[in-house]
């Protein structure tokens, strides 16, 4: 039996797609945008194909050395879904495109975003007295300018950007973490109506302002798959599917046989390694590497993104290794995250599709009409019946 191991690149966009003036994102270009930035030495995903993959995307190649002979198969996969953000991402790759556009929080003239009586709802049934925040904001700025206010008041910290999505900042002693959890799961009954896509618990921590860090205890109340992705047929036809990182979150838990707790590229790809060593046949294996976005991405930190490609291309020969004969190793993106962009949103762009494994010969796949091309091959490569989207790429 086979097994299927995929590695979503959080946010590691190759180049604008055709659409993406209509997000204000024409031009963007997260690998090259950080390659240009200073050198990039990532030996093993050129060699997997990632600079050959920005090629196919805008025409442009990585800086530096000439490409080493290839060792797996590439492609560049344009977005079909309606929004360039995580969920969107991640349920197109599974083979369910987003395809009406999520409900959003847009900023007013006053500079609020939330619905008031959709707020006195909320804390009235949180038994809280009343609320900080209400506006587009950086998850790090409105800690240090609302978290000391919040401490003394007790009243949460809400805030949205431009993705379909609700946050929630707490300190996680004063205000309790639990409590937060349970403030989010009341805030995704009352959102529900207005198809918004995540409610995110970020929970910080610190003495004052020049201390305050968010923890790794973020969670995400996501709104549920309206059909069956790749990893609920896996499951369905008697497979395993095992989430690592936040991957449980994205799919809103529907389709996860096991997920495993990890934080940081390294922690995330040493679980991944572990599976590799233990998961058993017909088993799919999904992990996030969030830190490309949240920690660099959206942090606008070009060398803190190239820092971390370097750290994970590290990481791979060890995971390459593992691999068994009959296993398929794919390495994407879920959209892009310019650090060199304006604002601090992700980027609507083309991500990377590179396969990997004993019986992949290293070739070109061409620019993929969509992302759910790789849950199709994903299919196929398990024995599973074709999804309702996307092809595959190996046939």
């Amino acid at each position: 039996m086979t097994r299927v191991f995929i590695v979503v690149i959080d946010s590691l966009g190759i180049g604008a797609l055709p659409d993406a003036d209509r997000f204000g994102d024409s031009g963007a270009n997260t690998l090259l945008h950080i390659a240009q930035h200073g050198p990039l030495r990532i030996p093993v995903l050129r060699q997997l194909g990632l600079g050959r993959a920005l090629a196919l995307a805008c025409g442009q190649s990585l800086p530096g050395i000439e490409e080493a002979p290839a060792i797996g198969a590439w492609a560049a996969a344009r977005e079909v879904s309606a929004g360039k953000d995580t969920p969107s991402g991640h349920r197109e790759m599974a083979g369910v495109p987003v395809t009406t556009p999520w409900g959003m929080f847009p900023q007013q003239a006053d500079g609020h975003c939330f619905p008031a009586d959709l707020l006195q709802r909320i804390t009235e049934r949180a038994g809280v007295s009343g609320w900080l925040g209400d506006c587009h904001a950086s998850g790090t700025d409105i800690i240090t300018r609302l978290g000391e206010r919040h401490i003394e008041t007790g009243w949460p910290i809400f805030y949205t950007s431009a993705d379909s999505v609700f946050q929630v900042a707490c300190h996680e002693t004063a205000f309790g973490l639990e409590r937060l959890y349970d403030l989010c799961r009341i805030i995704r009954e009352e959102i529900d109506p207005l198809r918004i896509g995540r409610v995110i618990a970020r929970p910080f921590a610190g003495a004052d302002a020049a201390s305050f860090k968010r923890t790794a205890n973020r969670h995400d109340y996501t709104m549920p798959p309206p059909f069956p992705t790749l990893l609920e047929r896996q499951v369905k036809a008697g497979g395993t599917v095992v989430s690592i990182g936040k991957i449980a979150d994205i799919f809103a838990h529907q389709g996860i046989s096991q997920a495993v707790a990890a934080h940081g590229t390294v922690d995330l790809m040493a679980a991944t390694y572990e599976q590799v060593r233990s998961a058993p046949d017909n088993s799919i294996v999904m992990t996030n590497l969030v830190d490309f976005d949240q920690s660099f991405g959206h942090r606008r930190d070009a060398t803190g993104y190239a820092q971390e490609l370097e750290l994970l291309d590290g990481l791979l020969p060890n995971l390459l290794a593992g691999l068994r004969s009959d296993d398929l190793l794919m390495l994407t993106a879920d959209h892009g995250c310019d650090p060199t962009w304006h604002g601090s949103d992700h980027t609507r762009e083309y991500v990377p599709i590179l396969l990997y494994g004993a019986t992949v010969s290293p070739r070109s796949l061409g620019v993929r009409p969509t992302f759910a091309d790789l849950g199709q091959t994903a299919a196929a490569w398990l024995g599973l019946a074709a999804l309702d989207h996307g092809h595959n790429m190996l046939a």
